[in-house]
């Protein structure tokens, strides 16, 4: 490839790819396959702006591999957006669906567009100009996409309606992400937080941690960084005490109340000022002197530049790709349990899985029968990679990755592929 590593993010996908098969001897040839996506669709469509005119616009949809069952990721709005950057996450959602062991295979999609300069009618019309120009590669049992970046529930309420009317009945198994009103899941907007939580309270009974009282630092206090503080107190008795956005953040070695701290943040766009000992930085968060780290911000935050100075016991990952491959090594070499993005924040897609179930079903859940199943799938996939890296005497992530690939290269096998 003509971009190194350092800038590809397929090129690190399939890098990753390369080092769990290795670990697991897997055939070369299911190896080779499974390092290109099955399908990748480049789609250019018409838009009528509000002034009249007509704009070209360009689309992805990667759908990576349905040996597993139908392929199911999100879609992204966003300037910046490139093949490549949808390739390497339909990659990582192919695993992150096996490693949770959910019938579902991985894709990804996006548009080249920045929402924040468009109208509502702009975006509504671009939704559903997606939405035709993929119609007929997708569907409830062929490829299920989902909101990400610079999306939301009323995007895929729009998607749905069109892909419905294109094929002549309501079909809300088509997407998932949706307003309730419209087959949405109950707890849906938890669900990433609450899965990694699980997945630190299983983690803190294998290493002995009292998790009541235990100490927590949050970076990015978003849907996931909020949440997953929030859930830390109620569910697992612990005390926040350090919380950052993108512009800065607070300590308070007495706690931080989750709640109060996110009502700060809605009225004046930040936590930082809120009423706490000090303030604190970005960087200066990773490297406190906690029990738990949850970083939920950004990619690539823990290097191996601040990799050495991380002193939390276990790093949570509720953001993608927080850790840069050079600093999981420091990390397991320094004794540091770190829970991989794919596997510490797989319950969004977990619920999503659920979603599409209650949508085929057409018979719906309570919010604590899918909290139930949400816990049960979470804690089976901890312990599935748990074991496979104390196993093989490897970091977590490496576990993960070997528990997901198996199970993919499994049913291609199966299926006669190979």
């Amino acid at each position: 490839m003509a971009q190194g590593p350092a800038l590809n993010p397929f090129a690190i996908s399939q890098q990753q790819l390369d080092t769990a098969a290795k670990k697991l001897n897997l055939d070369p040839q299911v190896h080779a396959l499974l390092r290109e996506p099955m399908r990748t669709l480049e789609i250019h469509f018409p838009v009528r702006m509000d002034d009249g005119t007509v704009r070209s616009f360009t689309g992805f949809r990667v759908q990576y591999n349905d040996a597993r069952g139908p392929t199911k990721g999100g879609i992204r709005f966003h300037p910046e957006e490139t093949i490549d950057t949808v390739k390497a996450l339909a990659a990582w959602m192919t695993w992150k669906c096996a490693v949770v062991d959910i019938p579902y295979g991985g894709g990804k999609g996006g548009v080249i567009c920045n929402p924040k300069e468009l109208s509502t009618g702009e975006l509504e019309r671009i939704a559903r100009g997606y939405i035709r120009a993929i119609g007929r590669f997708i569907g409830p049992d062929k490829d299920v996409p989902a909101p990400d970046v610079y999306t939301t529930p009323q995007i895929m309420a729009w998607m749905m309606d069109e892909y419905s009317t294109i094929v002549g009945h309501n079909a809300p198994g088509v997407i998932t992400g949706k307003p309730i009103a419209l087959g949405g899941s109950l707890g849906r907007g938890d669900a990433t937080a609450r899965g990694v939580v699980y997945c630190i309270i299983e983690a803190a009974k294998e290493l002995g941690i009292n998790l009541k009282g235990a100490t927590v630092a949050v970076q990015g206090y978003g849907n996931a960084g909020y949440y997953s503080a929030k859930l830390m107190k109620e569910l697992a008795g612990s005390k926040v005490v350090a919380i950052t956005d993108s512009r800065a953040g607070v300590y308070d070695a007495n706690g931080i109340d989750p709640d109060a701290a996110n009502d700060h943040k809605q009225k004046t766009g930040s936590v930082s000022g809120f009423k706490a000992q000090k303030a604190i930085t970005n960087a200066e968060i990773l490297e406190l002197d906690v029990d738990i780290l949850i970083p939920a911000a950004i990619e690539s935050v823990i290097t191996d530049k601040n990799a050495p100075k991380v002193k939390a016991k276990i790093i949570a990952e509720a953001a993608n790709g927080p850790t840069t491959p050079e600093a999981d090594a420091i990390l397991y070499k320094n004794g540091k349990y770190l829970i991989p993005d794919f596997l510490c924040n797989s319950g969004g897609v977990t619920v999503s899985y659920f979603e599409w179930v209650q949508n085929i079903g057409g018979f719906y859940w309570t919010i604590d029968e899918v909290y139930d199943r949400l816990k049960e799938k979470m804690v089976k996939a901890f312990h599935d990679v748990h074991q496979m890296a104390k196993v093989n005497k490897v970091d977590n992530r490496i576990g993960a990755y070997m528990v997901s690939v198996a199970r993919v290269a499994e049913a291609m096998q199966l299926r006669g592929w190979v």
